[in-house]
C-alpha cells in the first residue's frame, strides 16, 4: 500500500494512493485523523479496513496538495559514508562502525514543497536518499527481527549545508536547517518493494548527478535499526534517511551548490519521486 498525507480544500487527511487517485481514509474509518503515526500505532487492527475500503478513489492525485506523510517525527536521524561512492569520492575511509547524526524536527519538508537556501550560507548541497519509517518499536532488536520493525519506506533529499556540516566533528548543524528533510511523496509499505535492490538517482534542473542501487547500502536498514536499538528505544514513526551515493555537489570540481531556482528531483523505483525548487530563506 501507498500512505500518504494531503490537502485538499484547505483539510488534511490521510488517503491510500492507488494508481492516479486518492481513497480518503480519515473520517471514512474510525481511529483514521490526520496523523500518520496514530495510524501506525494502530496498524494490526486497521490494516484489513483498510484494504476493505480501496478502490473508493475519491479524488485524483494531481487534484490534492501531498505533504511529508510525517509531519512532527519523534526521531530523524541520518547515516553518512553509507555508499562506497560516496566514501571514495568524500576522500575518506569506510567507517568500522556506523556513522549516525541527528535531524531537527523542523527539517521536516513536503514532497514537493520549497527547499531553502539559507541566508547564513551558499553551499548548500542535496544527498538523494531512501528513507525507512519505522512501525513497531523497540528497544535491542536483532538484525534478523528488524524489517518486522519498518512501517515502510519513503524518497528522501538529506539536505546538506556543507559549511556548517563541518563547522565541528559532529554534522548534526550542517544537517538541520529548516526544510531541509523533504520525504515522501507517501509511505510504501515492505509488501510492495524489495528495499535491498531499488534503483535511486537525483537530477538537478533535469541533469542525472546521482544514480546507483540500495543494494550497495554499506549498512542495510536491518543493520541500522539493530545498531541504533542498542541505544535508543525506537518508536512508531521514527524516520531514518539510509545514506546517499555519490554524485554530490560538493564533490564535483568545481563543486556545484544550489541556487535559488534550482529544481531537484530524487527517484526510487518502486516508490515514487520527490521534486523540490530551492528559494532563498525569507528575510
Amino acid at each position: 500500500m501507498k500512505l500518504a498525507r494531503y490537502r485538499k480544500d484547505g483539510q488534511t487527511a490521510i488517503g491510500l494512493v492507488e494508481g492516479d487517485a486518492v481513497t480518503r481514509l480519515s473520517g471514512r474509518i474510525d481511529g483514521i485523523g490526520e496523523d500518520m503515526i496514530a495510524l501506525i500505532t494502530q496498524w494490526d487492527a486497521l490494516r484489513a479496513r483498510i484494504e476493505g475500503v480501496a478502490g473508493g478513489r475519491d479524488v485524483g492525485l494531481p487534484d490534492v496538495e501531498l505533504l511529508a506523510p510525517i509531519s512532527r517525527p519523534g526521531k530523524i536521524w541520518g547515516i553518512g559514508l553509507n555508499y562506497a561512492d560516496h566514501v571514495a569520492e568524500a576522500a575518506m575511509e569506510t567507517p568500522s562502525h556506523q556513522s549516525w547524526f541527528v535531524m531537527a524536527q523542523t527539517t521536516v519538508a513536503g514532497p514537493f514543497q520549497p527547499i531553502e537556501r539559507p541566508r547564513a550560507s551558499g553551499a548548500l548541497d542535496y544527498e538523494a536518499e531512501m528513507v525507512f519509517v519505522i512501525g513497531k518499536g523497540g528497544r535491542h532488536i536483532s538484525e534478523e527481527d528488524a524489517p518486522n520493525h519498518i512501517f515502510g519506506y519513503c524518497v528522501g533529499n538529506d539536505v546538506s549545508v556543507r559549511d556548517f556540516q563541518f563547522h565541528s566533528g559532529q554534522f548534526s548543524i550542517g544537517k538541520s536547517f529548516d526544510t531541509h528533510a523533504p520525504f515522501g511523496p507517501w509511505i510504501v509499505t515492505p509488501d510492495e518493494i524489495d528495499a535491498k535492490n531499488l534503483p535511486i538517482r537525483s537530477f538537478v534542473n533535469g541533469e542525472k548527478r546521482q544514480e546507483s542501487n540500495t543494494r550497495h547500502l554499506i549498512y542495510d536498514p536491518a543493520k541500522q535499526i539493530a545498531y541504533l536499538s542498542q541505544a535508543m528505544t525506537l518508536e512508531p514513526g521514527d524516520v531514518f534517511f539510509t545514506g546517499t551515493p555519490g554524485g554530490v555537489g560538493a564533490a564535483m570540481k568545481p563543486p556545484q551548490f544550489l541556487a535559488p531556482g534550482d529544481r531537484v528531483r530524487v527517484e526510487i523505483d518502486g516508490i515514487g519521486f520527490i521534486e523540490n525548487i530551492v528559494v532563498e530563506e525569507a528575510a
